[in-house]
């Protein structure tokens, strides 16, 4: 035994704690790794071997001299308690010759050391180890600073755990030890309930410090208190009877007595002041009458108690005469009442704040995997064929109640309930499935956001459309300009005409315009549809969609009006199904539960007798179950009849047949107003995508016109320089030179090809005729994409759309076609960048042919028709809100 007194000089705060219980030095590691090879196999045993290391390594640091930290000491005995649950189901230690025979655990008692038990199983070992592990938590809450408010809390912890492992000890292991030949009195049922009072007396008794340090009602002071007393007082009584009486030293009965007193005094003293607060001085004089007499009558028995306790008797002593010497002269004075005996009060009122800590939690061994592989042939497959008898119970009991469920919802769905009711009561809703299609619609922005859509598309027309009127006024610039310039210098001005160089060009332009034409048609059919079918899809933009629902009413008239009754009967009904269904579930639950907690491994493991009588003993744990799953099903059969008979009558009264048809309809109706918005969300994404990859096209031919202008109009700088030179007389040109110019004027979307003879002989780059010093290089254009002569742009446009959308794919004729190969408007990747000294000045491309360029020479001042007339309605480029001038 040891004692500790708090630091702050609190006389009462005197506790005891336990020494551990000592034992010998065994060695488990060879007799289980023989055990292992013999009945299993050498590579068995090789595969255990660390964990047989573990075992051996445990048992080893328990034999030794406490550590001298006591946490590590106690996940020590937790680890090693937890290695013995294992060691337990698959070693049989016990003097039989056909089990591990050669094992002793020998343990001291821990409060007679001359005292031992050794016996040959493993229920000796597993009591020793939850006692010293009770021990060691009350050697931790001693340890504690109990001078402060954490301190005794954390004490109050410690004290706690320890009597949950004396509870475990009471409650298994040492009932199991005492069956041994040889025991000690310290691991008796007796002994461990002792001890588990007194860890929850010194667990109550910080609680109660707290209490008072937290300046408590007296009551509450008082209940506490009165708590502790009684503890002890169980303490006491237990160590008074046998096997206990002649067991215990004489401080460890005086220690209790004089707690269990002064805290019976504590209690009357505290009570009292309450009892003085109420002006009940009688009964206050009898209670502080009874604490005297309590702490007068421990007094006579001292011997070997602390002089702390002592001292605290003697100065509650002394409080509780002052009260009493107070109260007397007032109830002579004043009061004048009567004083009660003690025995005609009722018992003071006591109150705990503890309880023994749950310790299966922290000693549970289940999750550990030591030994995991190691289960005996003969208790494996018994174990197997017990398994097989409860799957097919669970299995057998599953399905019924499956069917039983089912069986009640498809006769609900037949009697259209509860959805009738709550559509009676305004509750109703749409199916699973078709509600979700609505709020997909709606998330979707609904009917009510096409127009938005619309908006979009009208917006992507107009700004290609806007980009097309740009184009062809940078070609017709172009064109005005160089056939002024040929009206000007007449045979001088020997380049080729615009119209030469840009019909393909044109073309191009054309079928855009074309295109852009029939996606107007397009869009105008997408319009329509909207406006023929928004009183249809309007049921869409309904929030919530319920309220487009039909109401179930009351009848008008009623001649006995006893629909309420009737629809309560029924309600009621429903509510009791509900109940059937909820306990099904939970005895499916119970089922599998109990599943997961039927461990027979170790019963198996450690039986000598018949398996069957076993499985019959284990198996008839279900039948309970099975005859509440029984009385469930039939108690549901019958329900069902009676909601049949009621849901009839409710059907007569409120007309629910042709509710249902009303309901029906809308049904149908939401569903139609479903496919159609799909149906026309999907024109008019195919329509925004087309658009997009229209005008990502244009885009590309805007910049090869673009560089094509910008081209010309530096071929036309440097001509109008020459020209000038001829008719100023100088002579700067020769037959070179006029051969540059007769093939330096390139279609557009073509690369100068450079005769074979001149890249092979003159790898130096060509110098420009003419360079004007305040332009510099113009890498920043690219060359247009080459384009073969040959290859032409195949219409998608040569079939009408196919019925049903009016955006159809491009090999049924769409107007919005994806860009593909040998498309007219190639990836804007594909354009080819010019070289970085690239100098768009000199006479370019020499002997340059392209598709563009028409051999057959036309008619001076003859221009191409226009692609298409610009309608009025748009408005010029520069105004566009989505084209910015480049």
């Amino acid at each position: 035994m040891a004692s500790s007194a708090s630091t702050s000089g609190t006389a009462t705060n005197v506790m005891l704690a336990i020494f551990e219980k000592k034992t010998t030095q065994i060695d488990l590691y060879r007799p289980l790794r023989n055990y292992i090879a013999f009945n299993y196999s050498e590579r068995e045993a090789q595969n255990l071997e660390d964990d047989l290391q573990t075992v051996k390594q445990l048992r080893s640091d328990l034999e030794r001299q406490p550590d001298p930290s006591l946490t590590t000491r106690r996940d020590l005995l937790q680890n090693y308690y937890k290695a013995l649950c294992l060691v337990e189901t698959r070693f049989p230690i016990s003097p039989d010759k056909d089990h591990i025979n050669n094992i002793t655990f020998v343990w001291h008692d821990a409060f007679k050391n001359k005292q031992k038990a050794s016996q040959q199983n493993i229920h000796l070992e597993k009591a020793a180890v939850l006692f010293n592990l009770g021990a060691v938590y009350s050697q931790i809450g001693l340890s504690y600073d109990r001078a402060t408010v954490d301190g005794r809390r954390l004490a109050s912890h410690a004290f706690i755990a320890s009597a949950g492992a004396f509870a475990i000890l009471r409650d298994n292991a040492a009932t199991k030890a005492s069956i041994g030949s040889s025991t000690t009195v310290d691991l008796s049922v007796e002994c461990a309930g002792m001890l588990e009072r007194l860890m929850l007396a010194q667990a109550q008794e910080c609680v109660f410090e707290n209490t008072i340090a937290k300046g408590s009602t007296p009551g509450v002071c008082a209940k506490i208190s009165r708590q502790v007393g009684l503890y002890y007082e169980e303490a006491l009584a237990a160590c008074n009877v046998p096997p206990l009486n002649q067991h215990f030293d004489r401080a460890w009965i005086s220690h209790m007595q004089l707690k269990a007193a002064l805290f019976y005094a504590e209690a009357c003293y505290r009570y009292g002041l309450e009892l003085h607060e109420k002006e009940e001085i009688a009964e206050e004089i009898a209670r502080l009458k009874s604490g005297i007499s309590a702490l007068s009558e421990a007094k006579k028995s001292t011997k070997g108690a602390a002089a702390q306790i002592l001292d605290a008797i003697s100065k509650l002593e002394a409080n509780l005469n002052r009260n009493l010497e107070r109260a007397v002269k007032e109830n002579d004075r004043v009061y004048l009442m009567r004083v009660p005996s003690l025995s005609s009060l009722p018992p003071l009122p006591a109150f705990s704040m503890v309880k023994p800590l749950a310790m299966n939690e922290v000693l549970d061994a289940s999750k550990e995997k030591m030994f995991a592989s190691l289960v005996p042939d003969s208790s494996a497959k018994a174990l197997s064929r017990y398994t097989e008898m409860v799957d097919d119970i669970i299995r057998t009991q599953a399905e019924k109640l499956q069917q039983a469920s089912e069986l009640t919802r498809v006769r609900l769905k037949e009697m259209d309930l509860p959805e009738s009711i709550l559509a009676l009561e305004g509750n109703f809703t749409l199916p699973t499935d078709l509600k979700e299609d609505v709020e997909a619609v709606q998330i979707s922005g609904g009917p009510a956001g096409l127009e938005a859509e619309l908006q979009q598309l009208r917006d992507l027309r107009r700004v290609n459309q806007e980009i097309l009127i740009h184009i062809e006024e940078l070609l017709q610039k172009e064109a005005r300009e160089d056939a002024q310039f040929k009206s000007q210098f007449g045979a001088r001005w020997t380049r080729p005409q615009s119209s030469t160089l840009t019909k393909n060009l044109q073309d191009r332009l054309n079928r855009f315009a074309a295109n852009l034409k029939q996606a107007a048609d397009s869009d105008a059919r997408i319009e329509r549809s909207v406006r023929e079918h928004s009183a249809l899809m309007a049921i869409l933009d309904r929030r919530p969609i319920e309220s487009a629902l039909p109401t179930l009413a009351r009848p008008i008239m009623s001649l006995d009006a006893n629909e309420d009754a009737i629809l309560g009967a029924l309600k009621q009904s429903l509510r009791q199904l509900e109940t059937l269904g909820a306990q099904r579930a939970g005895l499916e639950d119970m089922l599998k539960e109990m599943k997961r907690k039927d461990d027979i491994l170790p019963k198996l493991m450690t039986s000598t007798g018949s398996y069957e009588d076993l499985f019959r003993k284990e198996i008839s744990k279900y039948d309970h179950i099975c005859e509440d799953i029984a009385q469930n099903i039939e108690a549901q059969e019958q329900l069902l009849l009676q909601i049949q008979a009621q849901n009839d009558e409710f059907a007569a009264i409120f007309n629910l047949e042709d509710y249902k048809a009303s309901r029906e309809k809308c049904y149908k109706q939401i569903q139609a107003a479903i496919a159609k918005f799909r149906e026309i969300k999907d024109n008019v994404s195919e329509g925004l995508k087309f658009y997009v990859t229209l005008q990502d096209a244009i885009t590309n031919v805007k910049q090869q016109c673009s560089d094509f202008v910008m081209t010309r109009n530096i071929q036309c700088q440097e001509m109008i320089e020459d020209v000038h030179k001829q008719m100023a007389g100088l002579n700067f040109q020769d037959a070179k030179s006029t051969g540059a110019y007769n093939n330096s004027y390139p279609s557009v979307g073509h690369q100068a090809q450079r005769p074979v003879s001149q890249q092979q002989t003159d790898p130096r780059p060509q110098t420009p005729y003419y360079h004007p010093p305040e332009q510099p290089a113009m890498a920043g254009y690219a060359h247009p994409p080459p384009y073969s002569s040959t290859q032409q742009m195949p219409s998608p446009y040569v079939l009408p759309p196919q019925t049903g959308s009016p955006y159809a794919s491009p090999q049924a004729g769409s107007p919005y076609p994806p860009p593909q190969a040998g498309s007219p408007y190639p990836p804007p990747q594909a354009q080819q960048q010019p070289p970085a000294n690239h100098d768009y000045g000199q006479p370019a491309y020499p002997g340059w042919r392209g598709p563009y360029y028409n051999s057959h020479a036309q008619q001076a001042g003859s221009h191409p028709r226009p692609p298409y007339t610009i309608p009025g309605q748009y408005r010029p480029p520069q105004q566009g809100g989505y084209y910015k001038q480049q």
